[in-house]
């Protein structure tokens, strides 16, 4: 069976879920949604930067992409600055009959002990218009949701499961998310958005409540904790300059507790210079994604990320896009509803070996 799909938004993760889309034989794109005027016209082939064309012009015309009744929409438009915009748009999308994978907004990936209330208006979309939304991504998402899961598979007892990104970021090109959401070449006085109380809760706390989940416990509690340090020197990354003294790495966790202990960490380790923070975890590779299981017996795995280009950043954008353009064939049978990583089977990169 084809699955007829509609690509919203071509920036840093759209660009790579056109080219995903395109590689997958069950997949048929048929529509592409921009915001920006400029690139309304454009082939979606010539935006993704594939060197071809694929005979799809890129719109600025909401009405008539929905108009398509594509059976999905593969949703990757920024929604970290615009939330309740993202929500509506989720929202439009299921009433209008048209199953929804997303990279955000990312509490909604298992929202009901974090967002219960503000997941209600989506949940009653998906099942008012009989569709499904599944959102997800890397992180949150594959890295934190089926790789935990499955190496847990072969454990025999758990005191603690980890989940860690352990990334620079330097060659990350957005600026916005860098600078104004994490607060990368700031002050260290300056508290960013991401570290307002609360904030890290609502984005990974869900993440920390589905592995619970999947493991069949209930926490007592979820608590944030940070800690930042100054870059040592004036240097440049892609998304702009970082100046001596301002931040220049960040490190965080969000801990599940159970029984007054931590049982479930979501650790994140961010530089934007390799020489910064010795002490802090280092990554496999050029940047990893590591998942420790302690018990018995104990397990590390580490996820090492690294694009054809030889950037990590490019695969971990790739990655994202991927976890959304190849589960929508699951997502577009499965049930009705807001659907979590727990309810889709395997998914797999079927019809993607060449």
């Amino acid at each position: 069976m084809t699955y007829r799909v509609v690509e919203w938004s071509t920036g840093n993760v759209g660009r790579h879920a056109i080219a995903g889309i395109d590689a997958r034989p069950d997949l048929d794109l048929v529509g592409v949604w921009v915001s920006n005027p400029e690139k309304a016209g454009r082939d979606a082939g010539d935006l993704a930067g594939l060197g071809r064309e694929l005979g799809v012009a890129a719109t600025t015309d909401a009405e008539a992409l929905l108009a398509l009744q594509p059976d999905c929409i593969v949703h990757t438009a920024m929604a970290d600055h615009r939330l309740f915009e993202a929500m509506e748009d989720l929202q439009r999308f299921l009433r209008a009959g048209i199953n929804v994978v997303s990279s955000g907004p990312v509490f909604l990936q298992f929202p009901d002990q974090v967002a219960a209330e503000m997941a209600a208006p989506v949940r009653q979309a998906a099942l008012d218009g009989g569709v499904s939304l599944w959102v997800n991504g890397v992180d949150p998402g594959f890295a934190n949701d089926a790789l935990p899961l499955v190496l847990t598979g072969v454990s025999e007892r758990i005191d603690e499961v980890r989940c860690m990104e352990i990334l620079n970021y330097n060659t990350y090109d957005q600026a916005m998310v860098l600078f104004d959401i994490m607060g990368f070449g700031r002050p260290l006085d300056e508290i960013p958005m991401i570290l307002q109380p609360g904030v890290l809760t609502m984005a990974w706390g869900s993440v920390v409540h589905q592995l619970a989940a999947g493991l069949g416990v209930e926490l007592d509690s979820v608590e944030e904790w940070y800690e930042r340090l100054p870059a040592t020197e004036d240097f440049t990354v892609d998304a702009g300059p970082i100046a001596a003294g301002t931040v220049g790495a960040l490190h965080f966790e969000v801990r599940g507790i159970l029984g007054g202990r931590p049982v479930i960490v979501l650790e994140h380790v961010t530089r934007l210079h390799d020489d910064l923070a010795p002490d802090w975890p280092q990554p496999a590779g050029h940047g990893c994604y590591r998942v420790i299981v302690s018990g018995e017996p104990n397990y590390t795995l580490d996820l090492q990320l690294l694009g054809s280009d030889g950037d990590h950043n490019t695969a971990g954008l790739k990655a994202t896009a991927m976890r959304l353009v190849n589960a929508v064939p699951a997502v577009v049978e499965a049930r009705p509803g807001l659907l979590s990583a727990l309810d889709l089977p395997l998914v797999t990169g079927r019809g993607l070996l060449r």
